[in-house]
């Protein structure tokens, strides 16, 4: 009778022999961008494949919730919530200046540290692109949708 040790050490002595032989080892190495390839589209295809599932479970909670609400108007106005969905709160002023003394922060690294022209040209274009943020915020302010939305609802009631 024949030991399980020996056919275990067989099989791994004759599973490295196959890996070690050359063409063996030519298809795997092929297997390396097959996987760098396919792995982002399978990382995007869970993603989509959970978020659908997030909104079908939330409309199917709006569902369930609609049907014990006896006012119309508390459905449309969960409705609507839902369609909104999270509204984001960028100030733009805010992440000029922080955009600002990110590419003064740059500039100053160069001129004080490295001397290359480089790093100095790109902590001034950084610094630029705060600027332009900045009269953004100023120009297109984004409180005013809010106070909009505020002010309709009051004169709804």
């Amino acid at each position: 009778m024949i030991s399980l040790r020996y056919i275990i050490k067989l099989n791994i002595k004759n599973m490295l022999t196959i890996l070690l032989n050359s063409q063996h080892l030519i298809n795997l190495s092929l297997l390396i961008p097959i996987f760098g390839i396919l792995l982002p589209v399978l990382i995007i295809f869970i993603v989509f494949f959970y978020e659908s599932k997030n909104k079908k479970n939330k409309y199917n909670a709006l569902i369930e919730v609609s049907k014990n609400m006896k006012d119309s108007d508390e459905v449309k106005d969960l409705l609507n919530s839902f369609r909104q969905g999270k509204k984001s709160n960028t100030d733009y002023r805010k992440t000029g200046l922080v955009t600002i003394f990110t590419g003064v922060g740059l500039a100053a690294f160069d001129y004080y540290g490295l001397k290359i022209d480089i790093v100095f040209g790109i902590g001034l274009l950084v610094m630029f692109i705060g600027v332009g943020q900045m009269i953004a915020g100023y120009v297109y302010p984004n409180q005013a949708d809010e106070i909009n939305n505020a002010v309709e609802s009051f004169e709804k009631k």
